[in-house]
């Protein structure tokens, strides 16, 4: 007749001691801490992308406005803009006014008579809430704030001092990081006027 000594011992060993059990509830609360912190964090950054969708789509656009004009010698209105193959005032120039890096006298984004009308009229142009052309306010967008900056670029010397111009847009959402876009124009037609 064969005995079994092991028997009883496993018989005994059913169900959890106390040790077990309160290892088992704090793994299982470290897993569900951990998984809560990562719900909150996605749910408060969830507008972010929304957030930064609208502040490209608005620095694109705004670029895009920029790079539609013509880049000129002369102020477009000038007499002599379509003409003009030296930035200066005289022979071969301007009649009276020379397109600079700067708004050109009088001019602004906003107005229908003297409204920019050159690449160089948007440096240093700044919108707090974004408007449309005619400065009514664009709903959804009233704490989004742009700035415009040109500086002269010649690209490695691909292009002649001055006839390239580096267009920097910066649009910063409401409490986000701000998105910056760069274009260039390039006076490829010098005496063309809108």
């Amino acid at each position: 007749m064969f005995i079994d000594r092991f028997r009883p011992a496993i018989e005994r060993q059913r169900g959890l001691t106390l040790i077990e059990l309160v290892i088992f509830i704090i793994i299982i609360g470290v897993g569900v801490a951990g998984i809560l912190s990562v719900m909150t964090l996605t749910t408060r950054h969830s507008a972010d992308p929304m957030l930064r969708k609208q502040a490209l789509a608005v620095a694109e656009s705004l670029l895009e406005e920029i790079e539609l004009h013509p880049f000129t010698y002369c102020d477009p209105d000038d007499a002599n803009a379509a003409t003009a193959t030296v930035t200066a005032v005289g022979a071969n120039g301007c009649a009276t006014t020379v397109q600079g890096i700067g708004p050109t006298a009088g001019e602004t984004r906003y107005s229908d008579t003297v409204r920019f009308d050159n690449v160089g009229d948007y440096d240093g142009f700044a919108m707090n809430g974004i408007n449309n052309l005619t400065n009514a306010s664009i709903g959804g967008l009233e704490g989004y704030n742009a700035t415009v900056a040109i500086t002269a670029d010649p690209r490695g010397g691909v292009a002649a001092a001055g006839d390239v111009l580096r267009i920097d847009v910066t649009v910063t959402p409401p409490g986000g990081d701000a998105i910056t876009l760069t274009g260039y124009r390039f006076r490829y037609a010098p005496r063309i006027t809108p």
